[in-house]
């Protein structure tokens, strides 16, 4: 592999681990959240149980995308869905944040048993897997070709760095979430920011959507120009250091933030 080719996806590699960090703290929050009522041992084994389903659902989601991501319409859908959360986690965040002390009163007079609290987990798991491979699907797709041989209808090195990205958002959920839930609360413009990139990520899946042959929107080379990975690339730095330099410190862990230190 040629070193311009490896420093490329040393650096698309690098992306997914920061943004699969941001993502999988919050993701991990969630899950603590909806486990916090079961008792402690029952408690590990839910987390545990959804570490399982998360591993197997992200791996069956690569697995299928692989086949399809050459296909137009699951482009279009792929980077429709990503623009999707990033409003939707964006709007509730800034514009229904007023309303989330009322609803989490509501949420806790309906807690599951065991057996419901762990196919809640397995449900958000499989909303967590589509949105982190379809993420870093987004990031990979524009990567050049390797030598290595193709897995599904992916070339081999691209499978590998999404795979990757992906285990590795799994072991920061299990050991390393406590430290992303504390950074994401002293900075809490990071989540924000986390998921303007994962919007953004969603127009460069629609970028190479419309350079498709079969659409020709755009020309079919535009989404793998210097260009416009340059521009994509600065963008994104922007918007990272944007939610680092703007985010208003806090210091002290809310209870619900605390208890994911058990995930």
């Amino acid at each position: 592999m040629e070193l311009s080719v490896l420093l490329e996806y040393s650096w698309v590699l690098l992306l997914l681990i920061v943004l699969e960090g941001l993502l999988s703290a919050d993701n991990a929050l969630v899950l603590a959240i909806m486990v916090k009522h079961l008792p402690e041992e029952q408690r590990k084994k839910a987390l545990f149980y959804g570490l399982a389903g998360a591993f197997v659902f992200r791996f069956a989601s690569l697995f299928v995308i692989s086949f399809l991501v050459n296909v137009w319409q699951i482009q279009a859908i792929g980077a429709l869905y990503l623009l999707f959360i990033a409003i939707n986690h964006i709007f509730r965040k800034v514009a229904v944040n007023k309303g989330k002390e009322k609803n989490k009163e509501i949420q806790e007079k309906k807690q599951s048993g065991f057996w419901g609290t762990v196919f809640k987990v397995e449900l958000a798991d499989i909303a967590f897997a589509v949105d982190s491979i379809l993420a870093a699907v987004a990031l990979a797709v524009t990567l050049p070709n390797t030598n290595l041989p193709q897995i599904g209808g992916l070339d081999g090195g691209k499978f590998l760095v999404i795979f990757a990205g992906g285990v590795i958002g799994l072991l920061i959920m299990r050991f390393a979430a406590n430290f992303f839930v504390k950074l994401l609360h002293s900075k809490p413009g990071l989540e924000i920011a986390a998921f303007l990139i994962v919007g953004w990520v969603g127009v460069k899946l629609s970028v190479y959507t419309l350079s498709h042959p079969q659409l020709a929107i755009l020309p079919e080379g535009f989404a793998k120009s210097p260009e416009w990975k340059i521009t994509f690339y600065a963008v994104l730095v922007l918007i990272a250091l944007g939610g680092w330099f703007l985010s208003k410190e806090k210091k002290e862990l809310p209870s619900a933030e605390k208890s994911n230190e058990n995930v």
